[in-house]
Formats: structure tokens, C-alpha cells, sequence
């Protein structure tokens, strides 16, 4: 596996994700936004979370436009694997691989603690290192996480089992209080039409190692590491 992990200005979890998937076995390389193409042989290129462009305009608007995001896009038609984590998300719905956009959380404040997301489907490239249901212990950090999106797509991505993750509690049921950001149908991720293309809003990459606390992030990495 041969990863490129796209660094903006302001971006500040690259180097988690860089060591996540280091750690799981892939290669990986890192390009700068004004790069007009992604490495030679890259099989996922990567959006790290953090506040690209200082979070002006809307979240993830000016990263979208960059030179390297043409490039991730005709990845992506290539069939190629893109993952979009927190501000990642936010660039991949600015950019139109994603539909939707999230928005303010609905207390309007920045949150950052343990979060439990359930597993909605565990047959993709990302997820088959988990099992349908499952809950998994990750955590959030972000003050516009909640997904909102039309009613016709809302549906469209509830029938065509596009939701990737849902918040939920350690019993992985979907409560009001799991779902602090206000998301429509508690949704913490979402897939492409052919479901090469994640966004989520949580950091797997930061629980990948006992060290920190919990390791359940590890499973995504090893298996998009395997995927290749």
C-alpha cells in the first residue's frame, strides 16, 4: 500500500495519520497542496484533519480548490481509495467527491472527547477490519461536525448504504447524547457512490496505540494497508 497524505496550510494531523499508517505497513508520502499530481503508484491519497486555511470562508471551501485536489479527484474516478478524516471530510464534501456539508455543531462549541461510532457495513476497504454493529472507541475533536445534507440524499444515502459510521453509546445504540454535533441520523461518515471515497468526522488515527489509550483506530489502517 502506497499512501499520500495531502498537507494544507493548517493542517495538524498529518503526522498522526502519517504513523497510523507507517505503522500498519504502507508506504507513505506527503504532498503539498500546490502539487498538481500525487506520487507514481499512489493506491490511497489521505486528508488529514486540522484547520486548512485557517478555516476562513467555510470549513475545507479554499482547500478544495487547490492544485492537489484535482489530482485526488481523478484518483478517485480511477477507482482509486481516498480518505477524508474531520477537516479531510470537510474538503471532500467542498469538493463535490462527497455530498452534503457539515455544519456548526448544533451547541455551537468545539468538542474533543472519546467517542464511540458504530460500524454500519464491515465489507469495504476501510471497514473489513471490523464487524457490522460493532462499536469502536475513537474520539472527536471539531466545531463543525454536524452533517447535514437534502432529504432526497439523505434517503439516497441511507438506501444505497453509503452511512459509514454513526455515533452511538457502548452498547452501540444510537441516543440524542452520543450524537452531540446534532448530525443528521447520527451520521459520523459517509461513502462515494462506489464507496472508494470515506469522510468521517472522528480520528481513528489517534487510537491506533495502548500508549494513548485505546487502539481501535489500528483496524482501519491495517486493513486499507492490506487492501493494496
Amino acid at each position: 500500500m502506497k499512501a499520500a497524505i495531502v498537507v494544507f496550510p493548517g493542517s495538524n494531523r498529518d503526522g498522526d495519520v502519517a504513523r497510523a499508517l507507517r505503522a500498519s505497513g504502507a508506504a507513505v508520502e506527503t504532498v503539498w497542496h500546490a502539487e498538481a499530481a500525487l506520487p507514481d503508484g499512489t493506491d490511497l491519497a489521505v486528508l488529514p484533519g486540522g484547520f486548512s486555511y485557517g478555516d476562513y470562508l467555510r470549513c475545507g471551501a479554499i482547500a478544495a480548490r487547490a492544485p492537489a485536489m484535482d489530482a485526488v479527484r481523478r484518483h478517485a474516478a480511477r477507482g482509486g481509495l481516498v480518505l477524508g478524516i474531520c477537516n479531510g471530510f470537510q474538503i471532500l464534501c467542498e469538493s463535490g467527491l462527497l455530498p452534503g456539508i457539515l455544519m456548526r455543531n448544533a451547541n455551537l462549541r468545539f468538542i474533543c472527547h472519546r467517542q464511540k461510532v458504530r460500524v454500519e457495513r464491515a465489507d469495504t476497504a476501510f471497514t473489513r477490519g471490523y464487524a457490522d454493529g460493532q462499536a469502536i472507541d475513537i474520539c472527536v475533536a471539531h466545531g463543525e461536525g454536524n452533517y447535514t445534507t437534502d432529504p432526497t440524499t439523505l434517503a439516497r444515502l441511507e438506501g444505497d448504504g453509503r452511512v459509514a459510521f454513526r455515533y452511538c453509546d457502548a452498547d452501540g445504540a444510537v441516543t440524542t447524547d452520543a450524537n452531540r454535533n446534532g448530525s443528521m441520523n447520527a451520521i459520523a461518515g459517509i461513502y462515494s457512490e462506489n464507496r472508494n471515497v470515506l469522510g468521517l468526522m472522528p480520528h481513528p488515527e489517534n487510537f491506533v496505540d495502548p500508549l494513548v489509550g485505546g487502539t481501535d483506530g489500528r483496524a482501519m489502517f491495517d486493513g486499507l494497508a492490506q487492501a493494496a
